[in-house]
Parts: structure tokens; C-alpha cells; sequence
């Protein structure tokens, strides 16, 4: 099993979501984050004074699949998030040793 994390800008939320759940994704959690990559945020005036915004607002999916699933899955979050600015976001994949359904104790690819 993997876990894939994909930030993306906040605009993509209802699209991408959309577009996951049309390839079948079983469950996700969406966090609303902050952060700050390359572009490192930028600067805007209030009242007259410069204030350096580098915290940008960005949405977080994670989702956690099948080995088989995941070259599929990338390709649907970066076809669906890309807009070919700086700023898209990126996608982190990952092992995951094990996952435990709490209501039922059952174990692994079933729990997902």
C-alpha cells in the first residue's frame, strides 16, 4: 500500500476531488493548509506598509491505495491540478506499513 499526498492550489479542490472520485478513489482526507515552496510567497501593501505574505493558502489531499493504483492515480491528481504556473504544488508518494480499520480490527488492503 502507498499513501499519496498531493498539495495543490485551492481552486483545484472541487476538481480534483470530482476527478477522484470518478476513477473510483475509495476515501481521501482534504486538509486546508498553508506553506510555502519555491515562490517563497510575496509581497503586498496594507495601510501603506509592505507586508511579506509567505505562507500561501493551499489544499491538501491525502489518499491511501493499492500499489497497483498509484502511476494511475498521479496521473489523474497532475492532469487535473496543472496549470503550468509556479505555484501548482506537488505530489509526495509513500510506503505504508499498515492500516487498521478501528471499528472492525481488520488489517491491511481491507481496512482502506
Amino acid at each position: 500500500m502507498k499513501r499519496i499526498t498531493a498539495i495543490v492550489r485551492p481552486e483545484k479542490l472541487e476538481p480534483l476531488k470530482e476527478a477522484l472520485f470518478a476513477a473510483k478513489v475509495g476515501g481521501m482526507t482534504i486538509s486546508q493548509v498553508n506553506g510555502c515552496g519555491s515562490q517563497h510567497g510575496w509581497k503586498e501593501y496594507y495601510r501603506g506598509t509592505e507586508v511579506l505574505l509567505n505562507m500561501v493558502p493551499k489544499v491538501k489531499f491525502e489518499l491511501v491505495v493499492a500499489d497497483g493504483e498509484v502511476d494511475g492515480l498521479v496521473k489523474v491528481i497532475t492532469e487535473t491540478a496543472r496549470t503550468g504556473n509556479v505555484g501548482d504544488g506537488k505530489i509526495f508518494v509513500s510506503p505504508i506499513d499498515e492500516v487498521i480499520r478501528i471499528r472492525t480490527d481488520e488489517r491491511g488492503e481491507s481496512a482502506v
